[in-house]
């Protein structure tokens, strides 16, 4: 048995696990990600991706998920045992662009593509290479390190090791082992009245398009649908088998059955060419009480499981684990006091729970509801209205309003400490006449403190008082309403927001000074007037 000793240790390479440590090597913080399966996982499994996570994916430098994605096509019902339309609609209505929003639509891309899109970001920047075939077996911890017993499957054997780190993630799923060593709890139910065949297919049925998802049959008895995609192969759909009268666990184990039962429903013949990947689904409707635990945290389905309705599951597993990522990074560079890793649990928990009783309702509007309306996606599935208001490491001190729903819907002219921090593009570069964009600002390696005021000299307070903080985690930027005073110095940036797209995101009237200061996960943790505010700030995110 060998020992090792690693900063962070994450523990499986789903899109969390993934996403994670890229966010982690890109704050400089060594990690070492594994994953029990042998081989990387296939299968389109969860496609769609909401705008905020795309924005997510952007702060991360991975621009090839939005360009690889495709857009959502419109739905196409067919009348029973056909191939005759009777219904052709979309989910969701098509956002225009806006300024403050870059993402404004979501688009499907397989997860597995996804995770290998990942994979190559944190293979060619950071030599980071997923451990197949390996598994967490069990960890200890004590105040300074956890002590993680792997085990490494190779060559009809195994070989065990011992690994001393400073943090781990559990990324390992509803089955793995760190959110059932931790203790947490996983409440919720396992719903035994909707169970479902999905997978990846390769298939040709005559006269049918590429260019809608198809839906055949009828949810009282079975339900077939078919989402082309040329990720699997150009005769490749994603398919779902939905059944009443049907044994589907039988058909699992029957393919000849299984293909005879798909054909059936659509009216069809269907020439049936490969079946790259399937199982059987039911929704499991649970989340733990916590997030974590001392030095060991859980982020994904090891935190929290639902109906894959609303396609929010990958997405929130993401906005963990660039949650917790910054934190952790922050704490053992020895800048940020452990408690910083308690906001976690306290800031995911209202909105993994939010999301659990909107994925319930859209399963059971699956159910009971008209097809159409049961497809129908609102606003807040966007993800951009998720907030963090009530967490205790936000200050705000222009806005008097209450508590609002962890997930709500965006508001324009609306911006409160704890929602997502909005672009704006068409920024100058102080003098310069390069162009650049808030988002282009932001990292999540450092806090970005924006300072709108008339003038550089008006940031001189907020400038003193950040000089007493870490330098490398933070980022000072004036924004200008036009260009006057714009010299930059080694201390801060200027920008000119000359088409007003800053001041209108940020509520800043030009000729008054407002600061915002924008976390590494590009939500807003303090909107204050002065120096005093900023102070109260960073007292609770630095040592």
């Amino acid at each position: 048995m060998t020992t090792s000793t690693l900063p962070v240790l994450v523990a499986g390479a789903g899109p969390a696990g993934l996403v994670a440590a890229l966010a982690l090597l890109q704050n400089d913080i060594p990690v070492r990600i594994i994953d029990k399966e042998p081989q990387h996982r296939i299968g389109q499994r969860g496609a769609g991706i909401w705008p905020r996570t795309f924005e997510v994916f952007h702060f991360l430098g991975v621009p090839e998920v939005h360009e690889t994605a495709k857009a959502v096509i419109p739905v196409r019902e067919y009348k029973s045992g056909t191939l005759e339309p009777a219904k052709t609609y979309m989910m969701a209505a098509h956002n225009e662009p806006h300024p403050l929003i870059p993402y404004n639509n979501a688009k499907l891309i397989g997860q597995q593509t996804l995770e290998g899109i990942l994979r190559s970001h944190l293979e060619k920047k950071y030599n980071c290479f997923v451990e197949l075939a390996t598994e967490l077996q069990s960890f200890d911890q004590d105040g300074d390190r956890v002590f993680a017993k792997l085990v490494k499957k190779t060559n009809g054997g195994h070989v065990s090791e011992v690994l001393e780190a400073a943090y781990l993630l559990g990324t390992d799923g509803a089955r793995g082992v760190t959110r059932k060593q931790l203790g947490l709890t996983f409440l919720g139910e396992t719903r035994d009245d909707f169970r479902a065949i999905i997978g990846d297919v390769r298939l040709e049925i005559k006269g049918l398009d590429r260019d809608h998802w198809h839906f055949f049959g009828d949810r009282a008895s079975s339900l077939v649908t078919l989402r082309p995609t040329d990720e699997i192969a150009p005769d490749g759909f994603q398919l779902l088998l939905a059944s009443k009268d049907h044994d589907l666990t039988k058909l699992l184990d029957d393919k000849k059955s299984l293909f005879q039962c798909i054909s059936e429903v659509i009216g069809a013949e269907v020439d049936f060419r490969e079946i790259a990947w399937f199982s059987e689904f039911r929704p499991n409707i649970r989340m733990v009480d916590k997030f974590g635990i001392g030095r060991a945290f859980v982020a994904g389905d090891a935190a929290h499981v639902h109906s894959p309705t609303g396609g929010q599951g990958l997405n929130s597993s993401v906005q963990d684990a660039f949650n917790i990522a910054w934190k952790i990074s922050l704490v053992y560079k020895g800048l940020s006091p452990a408690s910083l890793l308690d906001s976690y649990t306290i800031e995911r928990i209202p909105v993994i729970a939010e999301m659990l009783n909107i994925t319930s309702t859209l399963l059971q509007r699956i159910q009971d509801a008209p097809l159409e309306r049961a497809m129908e996606r609102e606003k807040k599935l966007d993800m951009l209205g998720i907030n963090y208001r009530f967490s205790p490491i936000v200050r705000e001190e222009f806005s008097a309003d209450g508590p609002v729903s962890a997930y709500r819907v965006l508001e324009e002219g609306v911006l409160v400490a704890g929602d997502r921090a909005p672009d704006a593009p068409r920024l100058r570069l102080g003098a310069d006449d390069g162009a650049t964009s808030l988002f282009a600002v932001f990292s999540p390696k450092r806090h970005t403190v924006l300072v709108f005021g008339p003038d550089v000299a008006s940031a001189a307070d907020i400038l003193d008082a950040l000089s007493t903080y870490p330098r490398a985690a933070l980022h000072s930027v004036v924004v200008l309403p036009q260009a006057s005073g714009t010299a930059a110095t080694s201390e801060v940036d200027v920008l000119v927001d000359e088409a007003g797209h800053a001041y209108r995101g940020y509520l800043a009237a030009k000729g008054e000074r407002r600061v915002v200061v924008v976390r590494p996960d590009g939500v807003v943790g303090a909107i204050v007037r002065g120096a005093e505010g900023v102070t109260a700030y960073f007292e609770k995110i630095f040592v």
